[in-house]
């Protein structure tokens, strides 16, 4: 049963993603346009995490800082970085747009609408064995650690979330996930960055 769910999991990922780019692509070019036009650099960020199996991906997203001089990763969250943030970006953070692009991450298999946020390699070289049970479902664009407390939550909280979704997972947690989503993103609740995504 699990195995039949997962499949119908992955096809309602690819047919949503779709329709998202049939329905939204005007918005998707409209902020392309607009990041380019914000500040200098490329219109998308790409970054390297880790998935399913631990294995790593380059996950996209609409640039929402201005470039730095190091390439390096950020592991936290510090004042310096938080004042990268554009204007416009603060805005695309703040409502999830800047997300948008991994619907290609997704359409790709790297990726699920609903799933643990996928980490930065340098992070997960700490993490417990139990801790990288996380790794045996696609990594997400929207996890149950958002609906929880999205950015106001410490780290070891998040890691504990993904593990329990991993655990506990079923469709209807991810409708219950996509549900409580869409609330949490309109109030804008716990919008401000604490430590990376």
């Amino acid at each position: 049963m699990r195995s039949f769910q997962l499949t119908l999991k992955r096809l309602i990922d690819i047919v949503l993603c779709l329709a998202v780019i049939f329905v939204f692509w005007p918005l998707l070019v409209l902020i392309a346009v607009l990041v380019k036009l914000s500040s200098p650099g490329p219109i998308f960020f790409l970054q390297e995490r880790v998935g399913l199996g631990q294995k790593p991906f380059r996950i996209i997203k609409f640039r929402t800082m201005v470039e730095r001089r190091s390439n390096g990763p950020v592991a936290a969250w510090t004042a310096e970085e938080e004042a990268r943030i554009t204007p416009l970006g603060r805005f695309l953070r703040d409502y999830g747009l800047d997300e948008l692009p991994q619907v290609l991450n997704i359409l790709k298999g790297e990726m699920s609408i609903v799933g643990p946020r996928p980490p930065l390699p340098v992070q997960v070289e700490d993490y417990t064995a139990h801790q990288r049970e996380m790794f045996q479902m696609r990594p997400g664009v929207l996890s149950l650690a958002a609906v929880e407390g999205r950015r106001s939550i410490p780290m070891e909280k998040r890691i504990a979330l993904h593990v329990k979704y991993v655990q506990e997972w079923s469709l209807c947690l991810d409708l219950k996930i996509l549900w409580q989503a869409l609330f949490v993103v309109l109030r804008r609740q716990d919008a401000a960055e604490s430590v990376i995504k």
